[in-house]
């Protein structure tokens, strides 16, 4: 679902397009929006034809580069305006105007042809409502040539803003509290960035919301730790949305394009926010990461447990772990789980979500999942079951050399990546494992994007 941690996004990239699928943290979910970025303008028969990708000749290093197969697609309404005012300029939704059924169809379509010679394709599994899901929504602040003040984010391939009012795939209350914010500054006398002269005080602006809680977290990330009036700026804010459950200064003030920087100073609130998925709590801080659309990622989840045929009885491995999702919501189904993580920033969240719920059969180790895996086998340990959530570069014959060394009687794949998964399904296949079943969920709607969950057992000997 990534991305998988908080920080990193390069300046040419669309914040929206974080979609990349990385659900259990590996990076950061803004750190991985560079991963998104599509060059989809128009949505026109040329544009889609360089989203192509020939599975056949993808080599190894270059898989993970790949997107979605959207050659010979001709969008009806590509030769009208867009329904999204700033598609165009903005390439983040090149599904925007396309009819949903017809997104699932080119998605699935996409799928099929992918693993149909590993192992049945399922239909894929879409929305009720694939708009407004993205409980996380990202400002980056300027001023055009007049001096107005911009908040949005950038133009395709450049460093221009866009001003955006509304997305059709972010929260709606995200975005009128970062409406209401632009529209206090002038008041405060808050200063926005400048990044070519280093001027100005205020960068970026991210809200974040539980979708079940209905929490919401507001994170101003500014060059200094001191922000003009603050009391009086949070009162004006919080009257205006009451609904804000906390406010918090990130401080960067470094001249990068990293969003984040690694001190927070809680202005009103705990400095954090929680969420319910799959029935359990997580803790939500400016830099943890959590899944964008809890929605599908429920849905991912349980059909991801499910699939590993869980008893009660099994030792369970949950590699790339990120804060822990996964393993957490498979805990009462399981004997034991270890979770590992290379992040430290995610196992210590990771820890504190275990804490939170209750959950003893489970833990967590900072550790490259491959190596650990391997010590493990030397050690002369096995694995029931591994689940495995990679990067959209897919995992690595050395990871799966490893895992196959525990001796799993099933493999969960989730992949954000369809080209990379078939071609780690192959390495698979020569190691003696085999693909049974695959469903393909439709994490990011209106955009390229499509999740996949697959499900591996041992060949017979």
């Amino acid at each position: 679902m990534q991305d998988k941690k908080d920080n990193k996004l390069n300046k040419n990239v669309n914040i929206k397009n974080k979609n990349t699928g990385n659900i259990n943290g590996k990076n950061n979910d803004v750190q991985n929006a560079g991963k998104q970025n599509v060059n989809g303008k128009n949505n026109s028969l040329k544009n889609a034809g360089k989203q192509n990708v020939n599975s056949k000749n993808n080599s190894l290093k270059n898989a993970g580069k790949q997107n979605i197969n959207v050659k010979n697609v001709s969008l009806k309404n590509s030769h009208k305006s867009s329904v999204c005012p700033y598609s165009i300029k903005c390439g983040g939704c090149e599904y925007i105007d396309m009819p949903y059924k017809e997104q699932l169809k080119l998605k699935e379509k996409q799928v099929r042809k992918l693993l149909n010679k590993h192992c049945e394709v399922k239909p894929i599994i879409g929305m009720a409502n694939p708009f407004n899901y993205r409980n996380k929504v990202h400002a980056v602040l300027g001023r055009n040539r007049h001096g107005e003040i911009l908040s949005g984010i950038y133009e395709n391939n450049s460093h221009r803003i866009i001003n955006v009012e509304s997305c059709m795939i972010e929260n709606r209350n995200a975005d009128e509290i970062i409406q209401s914010i632009k529209g206090l500054l002038k008041s405060f006398k808050i200063k926005v960035y400048d990044e070519d002269t280093g001027y100005g005080l205020l960068r970026h602006i991210l809200v974040r919301t539980g979708h079940k809680t209905g929490e919401v977290m507001v994170i101003l990330v500014l060059v200094s730790p001191i922000l003009p009036s603050k009391n009086n700026f949070v009162k004006a804010l919080r009257k205006l949305h009451p609904e804000i459950s906390t406010v918090v200064i990130n401080v960067n003030d470094k001249k990068t394009s990293m969003v984040l920087g690694k001190r927070d100073i809680v202005l009103y609130g705990k400095g954090y926010i929680e969420d319910v998925l799959c029935g359990n709590r997580y803790r939500i801080s400016p830099q943890s990461f959590y899944q964008i659309n809890p929605v599908q990622t429920e849905v991912l989840y349980n059909k991801a447990i499910k699939l590993a045929g869980l008893t009660g009885n099994e030792m369970v491995i949950d590699a790339y772990c990120g804060i822990g999702t996964i393993g957490i919501t498979a805990s009462s189904k399981a004997k034991e789980i270890i979770g590992v993580e290379l992040n430290p920033d995610a196992v210590k969240d990771a820890y504190n979500n275990a804490k939170i719920n209750g959950i003893k059969n489970i833990k967590f180790t900072c550790d490259d999942a491959g190596k650990f895996m391997v010590k493990m086998a030397d050690n002369g340990m096995t694995a029931d079951v591994v689940f495995m959530d990679p990067p959209r570069s897919g995992s690595t014959e050395e990871f799966i050399d490893s895992l196959v060394k525990m001796s799993p009687d099933n493999v969960v794949y989730i992949s954000c990546n369809p080209v990379t998964l078939e071609r780690d399904l192959c390495y698979f296949e020569k190691c003696g494992y085999r693909a049974e079943v695959a469903y393909p969920v439709d994490m990011f709607a209106m955009t390229s994007h499509v999740e996949t969950v697959c499900l591996l057992t041992k060949k017979a000997q």
